[in-house]
Parts: C-alpha cells; structure tokens; sequence
C-alpha cells in the first residue's frame, strides 16, 4: 500500500436509467431490470440505432426550470448525483455554511467522457439557423467539459480544488482514484468524486454506429446489451452520472458517518496498443488489476467479485476475462451491470463502482442480464440472470476506454 491514509466511502448518489437516485439504481439491479428501451424523438427514425438506455428520471422533475436554462444535460444529472451522495453523507448544508467539513479541505474530481455534447450540438442549430445574436450567452459553461465538475465545486463550496479528468470510457474510475490521491497526499480530508455523461443525441450515435461498436437490436431493446453471449452485437449507449463522497477515515469517524466500504487501492495504466481496440491479449488491464491489488494490499486470492467493464462488445469482453484470469485467478463471482443500465461512458466506472461498493456492504452480486448463450472462451464464473448473495471481503471494479485508459478500483468491508 502506498499510503498508511484510510479512505473511507461514506455517501452515494446516482441518477441511471434504473433509478432517479442510488437506492432505485440498486433495487433495478437487483431485479436485474433493463433501463433499455426504444428513443421516442423524432430524430431517430432514421439511424440505424434507435434504442439508448435513457434516465429513469428527469432532471426537470428534480432541479428548477429557470436553474436548468444554465445547465447542459451532464450538469444537471451531475448535480443531481452530488447533492444526493452530499446528503447521504451527513456533511450538512452548504448553503447555510452548516457543514461538516471545511471548504478548504474539500475536493471535487467529477469527469466526463464527452461533455456538454448536446448544448454545442443544439447552439450549432441556432447558430446556422438564426445567426449569432441568438446563441445563448451560456453557451461556453454549459458545453465545456470542466462544466459538470465546477457546478459540483460551486454549490458544495469545494476549496481544495476542482479536478475533470476525461479519459473515455475510464474517466470516472480516473476521478475516483485521483480522490483517492489527494486524500492520501494530505490536500483533502473530503472528496466528491465521480463522472457523469448525457450525450443521447443523433451525432454520437451515429459516430458509434459507424464504427459498428453498437447494438442494433432495435425490435428486442431490453436484450440488446447482453455481455459474455455468443450473440453480443455491440454496447448500449446510456446516460447518467455516479457520484462517491471519499472520506479520510479519522475524519469520518470523527464525525459519527456511516461507512459503507473502504476505498483500498487503485491502478491505473495504458495500453499503448490503439485508439479504440483493446489489447486483446489484456496486457494493459492485467497491469492495471494487479496494480491495484498492490496498492490495496491485496492478494489476488482476496477478491470474491469483480463488477467488469465488460460492453458487451465481441473483442472488449473476452479480453477483459483474459486479464482477469491471469491477474486474479478463476474463483471471483463476475458481473456486468451494463447489461442493465448500458454503457454510461465517462459515468460508466463511477455507477458501476457504487454497485460493486453496495456489493461488498450488502453481501450481494447483482446479475449480468441476457447471458442465454455464453461464450466458449468464458471460463470464469459469472452471476447470470439473478443476484447472488455471498460473502464480500473484497471486489474489484474495472472501466477501460478508448486510446488504452485503464482504470481499476479495490473495495473491501470498512
């Protein structure tokens, strides 16, 4: 381990396709519930994608209309998120400065993958169609990546810094080690940590399709995101965002919070192989698990559950049980919450590591959905179709993206 620091999660929140908050998010999980369903608008019809795994709420039915007139789609979700996990945690109200920690300790590391996507793509509309007098003056903070995480900062009165990491697919996983980091190094005592993405909209579905890195099982949504089966066509774009409040642990207990799992270690590497092809041989990922079993202090042998990154993609899965089998062993229980709630991109690693931490505090794996026919190469075993409930020291939390991000999380009981 690389630092004596105790690093405690002591909040959660979360707004996904299963659920407006955490504890819905979770209880669809454990129903193993799919959040796909075919997209309404308009604009669909005509691509050859037409199913996304949309929010389950939203964010108009929970922030103030003339309040989301400022803020792009992955603002909103992420605010919503934060102020749930700052809530959840006991930490008090920032608006009256009754607060259980000082501003000055205070951190945010809130990423995304894409951005403001849909007001730069909606304010390009206005632009062409009525000129520039009619672009909203808005526009830059609502579009600019940092966006989500200083609107974070900004209502909980962060001090300490305000970090947006975006590393694709493995941004929030990054964030959330990066909190960890910043604990460790002394510069915080509290950090709101997570990702968060909203880019439903004709573009990057289109730029998706293209690469066929889609489903296009449009007549059959709630099946179409079906990781480790044989007939796996492609991920299921979604929407969300997860947030984490990290905690150093004499600071919480301190304060009387409730823990739900420790943060333990973190890896983090690159392939160096491609910009959206895994390895297929799993190099990079193998080194990031074993990376973060040594900064946790863990032997492979420790870790009862992986939560995988797994897409449902026809090379990104079987390369990530590759690096599982030579990183860890066979005997962890696998799951993939996507076949769920999809692939949320740069929010992917932050809701799929409050499941895996609600895993290790309630002794419970949620499925992976739509496993009917599993692949000849997968030999590891996996909690398919229903929750499973057993004991959980350890897990693992896995996100890896475009260009060789690979991040991975350790969880264990506090």
């Amino acid at each position: 381990m690389t630092s004596g620091t105790e690093v405690l999660v002591t909040g959660i929140g979360a707004s996904t396709p299963l659920g407006g908050d955490a504890a819905s998010t979770w209880e669809g999980m454990l129903a193993g519930r799919s959040g796909v369903t075919p997209i309404a608008a308009d604009w669909a019809a005509s691509l050859p994608v037409r199913i996304a795994a949309q929010l389950a709420v939203e964010p108009s039915e929970v922030l103030d209309r003339v309040r989301l007139r400022r803020l792009d789609r992955v603002e909103a979700v992420a605010l919503i998120a934060a102020h749930e996990a700052w809530a959840d945690a006991g930490l008090g109200d920032p608006t009256t400065g009754e607060r259980a920690v000082d501003p000055e300790r205070l951190a945010v590391t809130v990423g995304t993958g894409i951005g403001g996507a849909q007001t730069l793509l909606n304010q390009d509309d206005i632009l062409e169609a009525s000129g520039a007098r009619k672009v909203s003056p808005h526009t830059v903070p609502m579009l600019m990546p940092n966006g989500a995480a200083a609107w974070v900062g900004l209502d909980l009165g962060a001090k300490a810094g305000v970090h947006s990491p975006s590393s694709a697919c493995a941004t929030s996983g990054e964030a959330i080690a990066l909190g960890l980091d910043l604990i460790r190094a002394g510069r915080a005592d509290v950090v709101v940590a997570g990702g968060t993405e909203a880019v439903i909209s004709p573009l990057p579905i289109a730029g998706f399709a293209a690469m066929r890195a889609m489903s296009t099982r449009n007549d059959d949504p709630e099946r179409a995101s079906r990781p480790f089966d044989k007939a796996r066509d492609g991920f299921v774009l979604g929407e969300g965002a997860g947030i984490l409040i990290l905690e150093r642990a004499e600071h919480a207990r301190a304060r009387g919070a409730k823990v739900y799992a420790r943060l333990a270690g973190a890896g983090i590497t690159s392939d160096g192989y491609d910009i959206v092809q895994p390895d297929p041989e799993g190099r990079g990922s193998t080194r990031a698990i074993v990376a973060a079993l040594r900064d946790a202090g863990l032997a492979p042998t420790d870790i009862a559950h992986v939560n995988a990154h797994a897409t449902s993609t026809p090379v990104g899965d079987m390369a990530e049980i590759v690096a599982l089998r030579r990183a860890v062993g066979n005997h962890p229980v696998v799951t993939s919450t996507k076949s769920m709630h999809g692939h949320l991109l740069g929010a992917a690693g932050a809701v799929e590591s409050i499941a895996t931490i609600l895993a290790v505090h309630h002794g419970v794996v949620p499925p992976t959905i739509n496993l009917d026919d599993p692949d000849d190469q997968l030999d590891l075993d996996v909690a398919a179709h229903k929750a499973r409930h057993m004991e959980i020291p350890a897990a693992l939390n896995n996100s890896f993206g475009f260009g060789g991000h690979n991040a991975v999380l350790a969880f264990t009981r506090a």
